[in-house]
């Protein structure tokens, strides 16, 4: 689900009368954003900034009093929004960092977040359950094009070409019909 944000406010259109107002404004807007629901720094600071009545400067000074208070971690929020995925519906590595896309976390956090959440739950065992839950719904593929169809379904979810084939393979036991 893609969020829309509301249209940037130009440097030029914002008004800051008050500084001390507006960093309260600013310190109790980003309080009740996280208490919401967990955000990353550069999420948190874009729907900061979407307020004409704080600046940059503003901004950056309560996003660091929050890190420093341990209210924002981008390398924990990262972590913790893996794992949370993961639970949720089984995943491949394609798909988990499409997740991350609009949440502003520098890719080697990304990185490290999914490698830690694949080392707790591989990716194998996750692509298995999504295979076991699939023949469940639909039953066991029993001609070329069913088979085709889970291999598509999987690929959806982000799992590899290549692992997919190895799993299918083992547990369905069944010929390729694509190598002739």
């Amino acid at each position: 689900m893609t969020r829309r944000y509301r249209k940037p406010i130009d440097d030029n259109e914002r008004d800051v009368k008050d500084v001390d107002r507006a960093r309260k404004r600013t310190l109790d807007r980003a309080v009740r954003l996280l208490a919401a629901k967990p955000r990353s720094t550069g999420e948190l600071r874009r729907r900061l900034l979407e307020k004409p009545w704080t600046d940059h400067e503003i901004v950056e000074a309560v996003l660091a009093k929050l890190i420093e208070y341990g209210y924002l971690d981008d390398a924990q929020y990262a972590l913790d929004l893996a794992a949370a995925k993961l639970r949720e519906k089984p995943q491949g590595r394609y798909r988990l960092a499409r997740v991350f896309a609009d949440k502003d976390v520098e890719a080697e956090t990304v990185r490290a977040a999914i490698d830690a959440a694949y080392s707790q739950f591989s990716e194998a065992s996750a692509l298995d359950l999504a295979i076991e839950k699939r023949i469940r719904v639909r039953g066991k593929p029993a001609n070329p094009k069913q088979r085709k169809s889970m291999v598509d379904h999987l690929l959806r979810l982000g799992f590899s070409y290549s692992l997919i084939r190895d799993r299918i393979d083992a547990m369905l036991e069944m010929p390729d019909y694509g190598t002739d």
